[in-house]
């Protein structure tokens, strides 16, 4: 990085940097969230290669955060495990406390082997670019900006097709949710 790149990206973190982490704030989650995301378009920024010819900057940022939001809110992580729960009075139940547990029981092992083997049944029933989008992205922690640059895809067609799996994931698994919680 020249010195001139190097001081034209500070000029604009100081110049945009207040109002563009507010604007984050404002639509995730967390500070901690705000933050990785804002790192994350600074780093997207470092790596473009004339910041010049960026005609507008504060639009070129703002599109950036919000794309560094959606892929946040796409990715799953496992406390979206938590959106299977249960509870009444005297307990409350969450599958995470199965599928994510140290303890080892006959009931845990189980759940734990029928609900892995229902997944990848479902998964095989999805078309090829589906499955292998979801694989990667959920099972492999690759990013769907990657999938997409890796398979010559357009981003919008790659998480077209990770919607499609989750959908068809969610209404296959729902069945396995309700024999065992419900």
């Amino acid at each position: 990085m020249t010195t001139d790149t190097g001081n034209a990206i500070a000029n604009t973190i100081k110049e945009y940097g207040k109002r563009l982490f507010g604007f984050i704030r404002n639509k995730v989650r967390s500070e901690q969230d705000a933050e990785d995301i804002i790192q994350d378009v600074w780093y997207q920024l470092s790596n473009v290669i004339n910041i010049e010819e960026i005609d507008q900057m504060s639009g070129w940022l703002h599109q950036v955060a919000r794309n560094k939001i959606i892929d946040k809110y796409r990715k799953k992580t496992p406390e979206l495990l938590d959106d299977f729960a249960y509870e009444n009075d005297e307990e409350s139940f969450n599958i995470s406390d199965i599928l994510l547990a140290d303890n080892y029981t006959p009931e845990t092992e189980y759940i734990r082997e029928v609900f892995w083997k229902e997944l990848f049944t479902a998964l095989e029933e999805l078309p090829e670019n589906q499955r292998q989008v979801f694989v990667w992205n959920e099972l492999e922690d690759v990013t769907l900006q990657d999938i997409a640059t890796n398979t010559n895809e357009n981003l919008k067609t790659i998480i077209s097709r990770k919607g499609y799996a989750v959908k068809h994931l969610r209404k296959r698994m729902k069945t396995v949710y309700d024999e065992f919680f419900n």
